[in-house]
């Protein structure tokens, strides 16, 4: 049985892609983890969206979303999460307004403001280079929920003859995600929840948590602050199993980092690339806070990344090369970390 007392465990997937695997084989094996993940007890299931990497199936998440909330039955499931810049909010509104129709209570919005690629990519994507301010942004994250809420917003965008069908009645519990204090600010002044991104920028993380917590304005969604931190995390049974299986992630970060980005190599091509000092510092840097170890050691440093953050929830980001030992990585996972009890934002 699993520990009593920590906090809950939840999953961010990237959807890598291994090396020699097709995309639809790995989003098969998102799915697969995620009912696995339902059957453990954990708490939510969130797929990211990027666009222009080999190695990450996840582009669409609003249809990866449905995929999993289908194949599930308890679990909350959502993402993790749009990157609203990339589209109109009556679009977003829509897609997520559907989902929570279908499997109502169980869906979330985690929205962001990075383009989650390139500028380039960006740019296709939003097929102009307008809407990338913070002020635009907060914009359209309060037009984005006035559809939900079938009112006009304060700058009365949208227009009210503007209805987005389902999303009217059908909101899912909306998050703000961030790794800047700019996105700890505005969920605060929102009474949204807050999901921090340990794994993009660890250094940030108690700063804007503090702020987070110090600046929340209760609102009708969320009476107290709540934030879930996001981190990289790999558990094996043996300690020295785990630093091998990390292997194709680091290399990963380092190909990701100086422009070479692709699929995820296995951990004996890992091993075997010739690193020089300066790669394998630029490895240090970017790959410092992931968390690595024996179920032990993995529940010592994620206690302590709790602790000193104050985080309600954790969510767990593992990419391995083989699907047995990303399953064999968060079913010790949950084994070693026990959800505690505390209601989820919105549901009292």
């Amino acid at each position: 049985m699993a520990r009593r007392g920590f906090v809950p465990l939840s999953v961010l997937d990237l959807c890598p892609v291994p090396a020699g695997e097709s995309t639809a084989e790995a989003l098969r094996r998102s799915v697969d983890l995620a009912g696995h993940a339902d059957r453990w007890g954990l708490r939510r299931y969130w797929v990211a969206e990027h666009h222009n990497m080999p190695g990450i199936a996840s582009s669409a998440p609003a249809v990866l979303a449905g995929q999993i909330a289908s194949a599930t039955s308890v679990i909350r499931v959502g993402a993790g999460g749009v990157m609203l810049p990339n589209h109109p909010p009556l679009t977003v509104a829509e897609q997520f307004g559907m989902l929570e129709a279908m499997h109502p209570g169980r869906i979330d919005l985690g929205i962001g403001r990075a383009p989650g690629t390139d500028r380039l990519t960006a740019r296709a994507l939003r097929r102009s280079t307008d809407g990338l301010g913070a002020a635009d942004f907060a914009a359209q994250l309060a037009e984005l929920q006035a559809y939900f809420a079938g009112q006009p917003a304060p700058d009365h965008r949208p227009p009210v003859q503007i209805r987005a069908i389902p999303a009217e009645g059908n909101s899912p519990e909306v998050w703000l995600l961030g790794s800047t204090g700019y996105s700890a600010q505005l969920a605060a002044q929102l009474g949204l929840p807050f999901a921090f991104a340990y794994h993009i920028s660890s250094l940030n993380a108690r700063p804007a948590v503090a702020l987070y917590r110090r600046a929340f304005q209760p609102s009708a969604r969320l009476a107290e602050p709540y934030c879930l931190i996001s981190v990289t995390a790999l558990c094996a049974k043996e300690a020295a199993q785990a630093r091998w299986l990390h292997g194709p992630s680091r290399l990963s970060a380092l190909r990701l980092r100086t422009g070479r980005s692709g699929t995820l190599p296995s951990p004996e091509d890992a091993a075997a690339y010739p690193c020089s000092a300066a790669e394998q510092a630029v490895i240090a840097e970017t790959t410092g806070s992931h968390v690595v170890g024996d179920p032990a050691a993995v529940a010592a440093r994620l206690g302590e990344l709790v602790a000193s953050t104050g985080a309600d929830e954790l969510m767990v980001v593992t990419s391995t090369f083989a699907h047995a030992d990303r399953l064999a990585s968060y079913e010790l996972l949950s084994a070693a970390l026990s959800p505690a009890d505390p209601p989820s934002p919105g549901s009292g």
